[in-house]
């Protein structure tokens, strides 16, 4: 049996939903455990992991410009793989795991993964093919395609161009759409949004994430609808939740209030618009879902990517104050949903709902059967870069 190692990180959920994804399609297609999820960074120095993650959280939620000039100025100075010194014993513990699953392939969902790759390959005689499935959409940085790989997997045209424009072999861009769960494809049928055309209320999501602004407020106000149905996703803020609730009693509308959910792919599937800030994993969702997305926080870097995305495409739109987000979503239901109704046939042609399937597929297919044994993979027994 083939087996695929799976390689991400902590840092935003998209990678790990990416993965998760991925795992589950290999798994579907190539058998129970043909897919192996490694977090290196996490496993290997979880103190310092945890440490860098509550930097990163607290800089994109709290100090937005900082976060900023430092992801401009990874992709600038591209410290990589100057630096990989500093991950020596994450690349030992990554040798270690790959020469014990002996893999056809491996998928990278984190970039700095490929660097580590690329040195065991050249130094350690580790030469498994590898892939980047890359989760940002346009404004992606230069590390996803500075170290060499067997192909990259892309979310859209759009952000495949970047990376021709960057001097990529045009042969090993493969645009696939970004792996969504499974669940996507295979529930379409099964569930679906009421028709405006018919009269039907219209149905809000407002995913709620940390460090949104204006939450509270942003709620009152869509309370104030009395003919659209609500659901408020607000994570594992259980504050937020009773005051929201509170505020909700006695509405005659529908209205849900949860707290953290595994149901957000059933429910961006059954309502017509969503509320929310621009991560990479919740963006493409939506798209997966065809549910237009209000998008009423974008956090610089990275997530500028996914709003010009929608922005490129018309869809929904960008609102960054809660009467913004009302105003939007007005104008979009008005005259029987008329503006929703072209936003939502736009959103269809984006869509890649088998993402997930059609790469392990594509990489079964590549490299089925191939096993790498131990003999092959028989490395220097020293260990070191530089």
């Amino acid at each position: 049996m083939s087996r695929v190692l799976i390689l991400t990180a902590s840092y935003g959920e998209g990678h790990n939903a990416a993965a998760r994804s991925l795992a589950a399609a290999f798994d579907r297609w190539g058998g129970d455990g043909t897919a192996q999820m490694l977090d290196p960074l996490a496993t290997v120095s979880p103190r310092r992991d945890k440490i860098a993650r509550a930097v990163y959280y607290r800089a994109i939620n709290h100090l937005p410009r900082v976060w900023s000039a430092f992801y401009a100025w990874l992709d600038r100075s591209r410290p990589l793989p100057d630096k990989l010194g500093l991950l020596q014993e994450e690349m030992r513990w990554l040798e270690q795991q790959m020469l014990a699953a002996a893999p056809s392939a491996v998928c990278s969902t984190y970039p700095i993964f490929a660097f580590m790759l690329d040195y065991l390959a050249r130094a350690r005689c580790l030469k498994i093919p590898s892939y980047n499935v890359v989760t940002d959409s346009i404004s992606i940085n230069s590390m996803w395609w500075l170290a060499p790989c067997d192909g990259w997997f892309l979310p859209n045209e759009e952000s495949a161009q970047v990376l021709r424009d960057a001097g990529c072999a045009a042969e090993k861009l493969r645009v696939m759409g970004f792996p969504v769960d499974p669940i996507f494809a295979l529930s379409s049928a099964r569930l679906s949004r009421p028709q405006l055309s018919e009269g039907e209320r219209p149905k809000v999501l407002f995913i709620i994430h940390s460090g949104s602004r204006g939450a509270m407020e942003t709620a009152r106000l869509l309370l104030e609808q009395t003919d659209w149905t609500l659901t408020f996703a607000v994570g594992r803020d259980q504050s937020l939740r009773r005051r929201i609730t509170q505020r909700a009693a006695g509405r005659i509308a529908p209205v849900e209030v949860l707290g953290w959910t595994d149901r957000i792919p059933e429910l961006l599937m059954t309502h017509h618009a969503v509320i929310s800030k621009a991560g990479g994993a919740t963006t493409q969702e939506a798209i997966a879902a065809h549910c237009p997305m209000v998008v009423n926080q974008v956090i610089p870097g990275q997530e500028e990517g996914n709003y010009e995305l929608l922005r490129r495409h018309d869809i929904g739109g960008r609102a960054e104050t809660p009467r913004a987000v009302l105003q939007l979503l007005q104008r979009g239901f008005a005259d029987g949903g008329r503006e929703w109704r072209g936003w939502h046939l736009r959103v269809q042609n984006l869509a890649r709902p088998s993402a997930a399937t059609d790469i392990a597929q594509f990489v079964l297919r590549r490299h089925r059967g191939h096993t790498y044994s131990p003999s092959e993979l028989t490395r220097p027994e020293t260990f070191g870069y530089g």
